[in-house]
Formats: structure tokens, C-alpha cells, sequence
């Protein structure tokens, strides 16, 4: 089994790098001066214990992969790149190769079942940072992530199970799981604070504004019948399995959101983050104002460029209001 690591920016850098250093075949496929830093230079993995860098085979586009029958896709990219890279991928990629949406957000799977059979996903507890080319941090160790998997919609296979044994053996903590999206969908709950956190300053409004989306958030779900893991369950899962030291002694400086607005990437996942509960709000009659102002900021920002947290909480606040 081949793993090919579609998108290897922070979560498939870090995953793809974890498991071709324990002995796993891998190829990545980046884009841009990542691709190049990497096929130059190799893979940089920094970790609290160590900065290590691994000559990770890569090619910048599917049409170069030569995937075959013993491989097995993850998307790494962001929601809004999904389409494109599923094109791709369909022009290149037996009709039959398992995809795993190693991804945030739950329309990925869906999108991926158009076109491919066999879809797996996986709720991604990975706190990971992409700032520069050819380098990805683990932000936790030992342990690099919580990553159970299973198929979509349902259940578990020979696939996903060897998926998990790899990932287990590779400082990831795995298990298959045949109600996965009911912990993707507990997962995009937490996801809806990522627009706050990038927005702006990260203080107790800020925290006050991502608990009122998140409540809207349950609201949306519940109206539609949606079935999520209880936030007391996903606290008992997760335990004291993330964490360690800072790296350098720096602590992380914002999650996935945060490091698009950053790097300047020139868009953002909330459309399908915030914008699924906004979506769904909309289609079962529930007001979803901090969600709707979250994402509509989010577009604001990236119009003008701006960086991280040009934006106060009072003022998003007032918008909702």
C-alpha cells in the first residue's frame, strides 16, 4: 500500500512525513514553492523533540503520480480546493482507489463519492502549522494527532483498518470508527471558532463570539436531524492525548484559518466551516447571525488583504446584532 498525500500542506505535511519516517511508502503532491523546497530539498518536519528532514518522493500534479492499484489518496487541501483536485485526480487514478478526506469541513466525502466508490473519512485532531515552504510543524508530541477513520458514510472495512494500524505505528493514535462523520460533524462545531481566532485579538469576546457560533451550530444540526458527538464524549476521546511543548519554545500562533490569512493564500475554508451552518440554517429556518457575519468578514479581509486579527469582536458583535 502506496500512500499518496494529495495536498501535503500543514496536516498532510505532517502525516505524510510521519509515515514515510516510520518505514511507509509515500508520495506527496504539493504545489507552488512548496513543491520545489521539497523536491530540492526535502521534507522539514519540526517537532518540540527534533527538526528533521526527510527526502519524501513528490510531484506537483496527479498526471505525475502514476497511481495504480496499491495506492491510497488523502486529501490534504483545503474544502474550497476539493473540486479541483477531485477533476484531477478522476482523469488520473483507477476508478477504484480508496480516498481518504483527510480533511476539516463536511462536504469533502460527499463531493468525493460522485466520482469515487470507496470514500473514507477522518476526524482530524492534528494541531499542525504550515508557514513556509518545505517545512511543517507537529504542534504535539509525542503523540502527532488523533485520526480515526472510517468509511462514508458508514462503517468500517480491511481498508480503513489498515489505514488506522499505519497511522497508529507512526505517532498518530487511530482507530476505525463506523459513525465517523457523527465525530466530523462534533469536529466542524470546534471548527467554527477558526474564523474568530483569525478575525481577531483572542481574548474573552473573542471566546464569547465563538461559543454564540457554536451554539447556532448545534441549533442548525439538531433542526436538520444531524447526529453529532456530544461535546463530553469528544472530551473524553481526545483525553490528555495532544499536547506537549512548544516548539523553540514559541507557542503555536493560530490554527488552520489563521496561517491561510498569514501565508496570504489568497482564500479561506470558512464557506465550509461557518458556511455549512449558515447553509443549513438557512434550508430548516434557524438564524445563524454570527455565522453569517463570520463568514462575510472572512471574505472582507481576504478582499483587502489584510492579515490576522484586523478585526475586533465588538465589532463583529454589533454586525450580528
Amino acid at each position: 500500500m502506496r500512500f499518496v498525500v494529495y495536498g501535503a500542506g500543514a496536516v498532510g505535511g505532517v502525516v505524510g512525513g510521519r509515515l514515510h519516517q516510520h518505514g511507509h511508502d509515500v508520495l506527496l503532491i504539493a504545489r507552488g514553492a512548496h513543491f520545489e523546497r521539497i523536491r530540492d530539498a526535502g521534507l522539514t518536519l519540526e517537532s518540540a523533540e527534533s527538526a528533521d528532514t526527510f527526502e519524501v518522493p513528490v510531484v506537483d500534479h496527479p498526471s505525475k503520480a502514476k497511481l495504480g492499484a496499491d495506492d491510497v489518496v488523502f486529501l490534504g487541501m483545503k474544502s474550497q480546493h476539493t473540486a479541483d483536485a477531485l477533476d484531477a485526480l478522476a482523469l488520473h487514478a483507477p476508478a477504484g482507489t480508496p480516498v481518504v478526506c483527510l480533511q476539516n469541513g463536511v462536504a469533502n466525502e460527499r463531493a468525493a463519492l460522485r466520482i469515487f466508490p470507496d470514500i473514507y473519512g477522518i476526524c482530524v485532531m492534528c494541531p499542525t502549522t504550515h508557514l513556509e515552504p518545505g517545512v511543517v510543524q507537529a504542534n504535539s508530541s509525542p503523540i502527532s494527532g488523533l485520526l480515526d477513520i472510517g468509511r462514508f458514510p458508514e462503517g468500517i472495512d480491511d481498508t480503513s483498518e489498515k489505514i488506522a494500524a499505519a497511522l497508529q505505528a507512526s505517532t498518530f493514535v487511530s482507530e476505525p470508527r463506523p459513525d465517523i462523520m457523527r465525530w466530523k460533524y462534533a469536529k466542524l462545531l470546534m471548527n467554527l471558532g477558526n474564523a474568530v481566532q483569525a478575525l481577531c485579538e483572542w481574548d474573552d469576546e473573542a471566546k464569547e463570539l465563538a461559543a454564540f457560533a457554536r451554539a447556532e451550530g448545534e441549533a442548525c444540526l439538531r433542526a436538520a436531524g444531524i447526529q453529532f458527538t456530544p461535546r463530553e464524549e469528544d472530551l473524553e476521546r481526545r483525553g490528555n492525548l495532544l499536547g506537549g511543548p512548544p516548539i523553540a519554545g514559541r507557542r503555536r500562533a493560530g490554527g488552520s484559518t489563521w496561517q491561510s490569512l498569514a501565508r496570504g493564500t489568497g482564500s479561506l475554508e470558512v464557506d465550509y466551516l461557518n458556511g455549512e451552518i449558515v447553509l443549513l440554517g438557512r434550508l430548516h429556518g434557524v438564524l445563524t447571525p454570527v455565522n453569517r457575519v463570520l463568514q462575510e468578514a472572512a471574505r472582507e479581509v481576504l478582499a483587502r488583504n489584510a492579515q490576522p486579527a484586523s478585526m475586533s469582536a465588538a465589532e463583529l458583535f454589533a454586525r450580528a446584532a
